[in-house]
């Protein structure tokens, strides 16, 4: 027993240290561009959110206006308190999502729970895209678990309420949007309204209270990339970020939209021909949406999660160790920051490989990532129970 409560506290320390380490390179940038716009916004001179702009950079507030009004408590609260309720907030989110996605694995290995799920817990804040999501102050793992909450204990349980999460999800970022892409090609009918309504009721609402600042956002805000930064910087992971390192400029954008176009087609095709894997769709349809999104920047990549996790899942359960294999690796080049070494380093072709990593890996979990053979289907139905 000490010797495993010493070994979880020796990985909960490099944990901490990891993100101590990494608070050095972003200092909570995004909390601090929230905090800039979100208090111009409130307690300004009654200028729009997406006037201000954080002083020195061209990064503004690039959110949907609900996701400002979910922000509001900003204008009131320290930036210190902001940090902390961040920081909080994406360490027990990920330890939900971390009990969502093992405990079925967990369980069926007959592993000691609470020691399984500590190490999971450390092996999850180390991954970094959670670590950049902490040390940028960002939301991404609070998304995640709005709509991995609303698939495996909503639509996975044919609760009425199934959506719901998914549209709150969309209002205050439109990237998860594409799980209503996901319910309709998945043919749930009620739960695709459902989202689609929540996200169009509460961005109506938002409309109401700030109708110049809604006009703003989709007319114009929405549509201006040099708010977010440069499509080619390394840290864009997905494939119009690929495409912009390659310097293809004359072509680029055409060959970004077949790029997009067949990675739908055959993300469809997979998910179409096992709809009742709601897992495996969770899975695949994360990993779709870092892909075609134009911005996939590193701590974006939380979402690739559920596939790791399925991969190591049915990689362990079964004896077809291949998607272990292919899981442990996505997680080892994810966390072990080789992807950064190209930053400053161009080594080309090398730079093709190495500053794409997390390219390479999405297409690859895309494209073998388990979904609908016996073993993940019986991984699914033993969630389903368990959960």
């Amino acid at each position: 027993m000490k010797r495993k409560i010493g070994i979880v506290a020796v990985l909960a320390l490099i944990a901490l240290f990891v993100v101590y380490l990494a608070e050095t390179r972003n200092e909570y940038f995004d909390s601090k561009v929230y905090y800039g716009a979100i208090q111009y916004w409130f307690r300004g001179d009654g200028g729009m959110v997406y006037d201000w702009l954080r002083p020195g950079t061209p990064y503004g507030f690039t959110y949907p206006p609900f996701a400002g009004l979910v922000m509001a408590p900003m204008a009131f609260l320290p930036f210190g308190v902001v940090v902390v309720i961040a920081i909080v907030a994406t360490v027990l989110t990920t330890a939900l999502l971390t009990w969502w996605f093992v405990s079925p694995l967990i369980k069926r290995k007959g592993w000691t729970v609470w020691f399984a799920f500590a190490v999971a817990c450390c092996l999850a804040i180390a991954f970094e895209p959670v670590r950049e999501t902490i040390t940028f102050g960002q939301v991404n793992t609070l998304l995640l678990t709005l709509v991995a909450g609303d698939l495996l204990l909503g639509l996975a349980k044919g609760r009425k309420w199934a959506g719901v999460g998914i549209g709150l999800a969309t209002a205050i970022k439109l990237t998860p949007g594409v799980f209503i892409l996901y319910l309709l090609v998945t043919r749930r009918w009620r739960a695709a309204i459902t989202a689609s309504g929540t996200a169009a009721g509460v961005s109506l609402v938002a409309a109401a209270v700030f109708p110049d600042e809604s006009r703003e956002f989709w007319t114009s805000a929405l549509w201006d990339t040099n708010r977010v930064g440069v499509l080619s910087f390394l840290s864009n992971q997905s494939e119009r970020g690929f495409l912009a390192r390659l310097h293809i400029d004359q072509v680029e954008s055409k060959v970004w939209l077949a790029c997009v176009l067949l990675t739908l087609v055959f993300w469809a095709w997979r998910v179409r021909a096992q709809p009742d894997d709601i897992m495996g769709g969770l899975a695949l349809t994360g990993v779709l949406g870092c892909l075609i999104s134009p911005v996939t920047w590193i701590h974006h990549c939380v979402w690739l999660i559920p596939a790791i996790v399925r991969c190591v899942d049915v990689g362990l359960s079964g004896r077809d160790r291949r998607p272990l294999w292919l899981g442990a690796a996505a997680y080892v080049i994810m966390t072990s920051r080789l992807t950064w070494w190209w930053e400053k380093r161009p080594r080309p072709p090398l730079e093709l490989i190495g500053g794409n990593f997390y390219v390479w890996f999405s297409l690859a979990l895309l494209i073998w990532t388990p979904i609908g053979t016996r073993r993940s289907s019986d991984v699914h139905q033993e969630d389903k129970i368990l959960l």
